[in-house]
């Protein structure tokens, strides 16, 4: 692709984005997220291949599809309460289309279909685009509307999106796909505590971000597509593998990574709303993502191939290490100990 034209896709990406954060009318969130929608198709199919053609026409059906629900939802709450502001949505019929139009695009269950098998179409790069920037404007939406969408309705999805995010990832073999049913858990817990606590919504999208950037880079980096090129990665680069394992630990959640600071601040937030069965099914559902994690931890770290070369050690390449994965690695793991700080900021 021309770095032309991927300089004006990568800018109409951030502009569709700022547009939707920055509005307070409907109809110019709407238009943010048409342009978010249409500058990444190209960037989906720049492989020029079956897999990312079909990806691409299954990601523009799903998102043309919300959309259209986005629009017909705030058409509606316009016509009722004579309003296109984004913070008066007081009917309950808009509000449940708008909240399964946001669900649908941002692919969370039982929405959820669509985002494995596009992802699995895609290079790496559009992946990290897909799994981290293109969350960012339907979410800033559903925290605009948080105190007004239907509290059971978000429950309900969040609980199954955390059991199918952790069921899905379980027999997965490909790395983008596991990628994907972790996005999937995690957005679950975005959602879950939308209603009560937006701020620590924010928050565990913003370690979201941190860790799913530095696996995705740290996989491209590696060249890894699957568990079984996973496994040889320590050969290649010993320092960046073991990385990878503390980042897996964080996304699991385990502590004292900072992957553990936001699922415990949810079930705190929670238990203090007397949902206790709730976050009894929460905790039990973030197991079946783990094991997952742990699965590929034990395949970067004790798992060798089968060697068929006389030479005892691995060719290994160059690789050009930007300064961003050594940040995104150390604030993967390190967020935790600041953990005072932001419940005083929250």
């Amino acid at each position: 692709m021309s770095p032309y034209a991927l300089s004006m896709l990568m800018s109409s990406l951030a502009v569709g984005t700022i547009v939707t954060l920055s509005s307070h009318h409907w109809f110019l969130a709407w238009m943010g997220l048409e342009i978010n929608t249409l500058a990444i198709i190209p960037l989906m199919t720049k492989m020029h291949h079956p897999r990312a053609t079909e990806s691409a026409t299954k990601y523009f059906l799903t998102q043309a599809t919300a959309s259209a629900l986005i629009l017909f939802s705030t058409t509606i709450n316009a016509w009722m309460t004579g309003e296109w502001t984004i913070m008066n949505m007081t009917n309950p019929t808009p509000t449940v289309i708008l909240t399964l139009a946001l669900a649908i695009k941002l692919g969370i269950a039982p929405f959820h279909l669509w985002l494995p098998d596009v992802l699995q179409g895609l290079n790496m790069l559009t992946c990290l685009i897909l799994s981290t920037w293109q969350k960012l404007a339907p979410m800033a939406l559903m925290m605009l509307t948080s105190h007004q969408l239907n509290t059971n309705l978000l429950i309900a999805m969040a609980l199954m999106s955390t059991i199918i995010g952790g069921w899905g990832g379980l027999n997965q073999t490909q790395m983008r796909k596991i990628m994907a049913y972790s996005s999937i858990a995690h957005l679950g817990w975005m959602i879950l505590v939308i209603s009560f606590a937006p701020s620590l919504a924010l928050l565990n999208l913003l370690i979201y971000l941190v860790l799913t950037s530095s696996m995705f880079l740290m996989l491209m980096t590696l060249n890894s597509t699957n568990t079984n090129k996973l496994s040889i990665s320590w050969l290649k680069t010993p320092t960046l593998a073991a990385s990878m394992m503390v980042t897996l630990m964080a996304l699991g959640g385990l502590p004292p990574t900072s992957g553990f600071l936001p699922k415990w601040l949810i079930l705190q937030e929670m238990t203090k709303q007397h949902l206790e069965a709730l976050s009894a099914l929460m905790a039990m559902s973030a197991l079946l993502s783990l094991f997952f994690y742990i699965r590929l931890s034990y395949t970067i770290s004790m798992t060798s191939p089968p060697n068929i070369s006389n030479s005892s050690l691995t060719w290994r390449k160059k690789k050009n290490l930007t300064y961003v994965i050594p940040i995104l690695i150390i604030m993967s793991a390190t967020m935790m100990p600041i953990t005072p700080t932001l419940l005083l900021l929250n």
